[in-house]
């Protein structure tokens, strides 16, 4: 039973196929489908979720599928069930199960006793969802992702290893710029050689941004790091998306940021409304490259 827990699970052509389906599904909208006709969807989160949450359940409803909510507060995961048992009884009882957690390993638990495919919807090691509306993005505001430089800004956190590792799978030139000790695992950068494009891990922002096709950064402090906020604040401080980073990009490069954007912290607020903001079509993208993604697991 195939799953997606990683950006890298899928071959780059099976990926780009996604994405031209994610497309047609977002030119086609409005259209009646029934592709999920009969078929339920269990959605189960550990984490608040905005985007994640609206995006799966219109996306399944969009395909005349059916969504039952869980979250760690209304079950016993992990505080009394298991997540092998939790996992084998909604295989018995949906089609597939979606999850935004905390660990990878529970994921993989998940996916090993379901019986039906998972899609991880966020972990503290990865999203792969972001990633493929990150990808649909670029392709629909550049036309290409092969050769284009990818430059993120910011910690090396779960947005920045699956876009950019999504991106250098596609032959993407992704270059990540961070403090000393936050940038990418080692674990995500072994994981790149050897892929079409390339991944680097810098410390200076301008050389990171330096002829850059786009310019993504995330906020500087996430979910369960809010006691770190003053000291984290000190220690980005040079990160920041501003017109004067920009200006060493290409003229048309795109502003992208995953949301909720932090105005005058990771990013100055003119930016995020600009011309060549592409944050709302990464936000509304969410919704396509899901739909394409269920298809493709549930469909085929």
């Amino acid at each position: 039973m195939t799953s997606y827990l990683s950006e890298l699970d899928f071959e780059p052509a099976r990926t780009l196929n996604i994405l031209a389906s994610a497309r047609r599904l977002k030119a086609e909208r409005g259209r009646d489908r029934n592709d999920l006709a009969g078929r339920s969807v269990a959605l189960y989160f550990e984490k608040p979720s905005v985007r994640t949450r609206v995006s799966f359940t219109v996306g399944i409803q969009e395909l005349g599928g059916r969504v039952v909510e869980l979250s760690s507060a209304t079950t016993k995961v992990g505080r009394g069930e298991d997540p092998e048992d939790f996992a084998a009884v909604l295989g018995r009882m949906v089609h597939l199960l979606v999850a935004r957690v905390f660990s990878q390993e529970v994921l993989g638990t998940f996916a090993r006793r379901a019986g039906v495919p998972v899609i991880n919807a966020l972990s503290d090691e990865r999203h792969p969802c972001q990633a493929l509306a990150d990808a649909q993005t670029i392709l629909e505001r550049k036309g290409r992702i092969e050769g284009t430089v990818f430059a993120f800004v910011g910690e090396g956190n779960n947005v920045a290893a699956s876009t950019g590792l999504l991106l250098a799978a596609l032959g993407a030139e992704v270059r990540v710029a961070s403090p000393v000790g936050f940038g990418l695992p080692k674990e995500r950068l072994a994981e790149a050689r050897g892929l079409a494009g390339s991944v680097t891990q810098l410390q200076d922002p301008k050389e990171a941004v330096d002829g850059a096709d786009a310019v993504y950064t995330d906020t500087w402090i996430s979910m369960g790091q809010e006691a770190e906020s003053e000291e984290r604040v000190r220690i980005f401080r040079d990160f920041k998306v501003s017109p004067e980073l920009m200006a060493g990009a290409r003229e048309d490069a795109l502003v992208m940021h995953c949301l909720p954007a932090v105005r005058g912290q990771e990013i100055e607020a003119e930016l995020m409304y600009a011309d060549n903001s592409a944050i709302w079509d990464q936000a509304e993208n969410r919704l396509h490259a899901q739909k394409a993604l269920i298809l493709d697991l549930m469909t085929g």
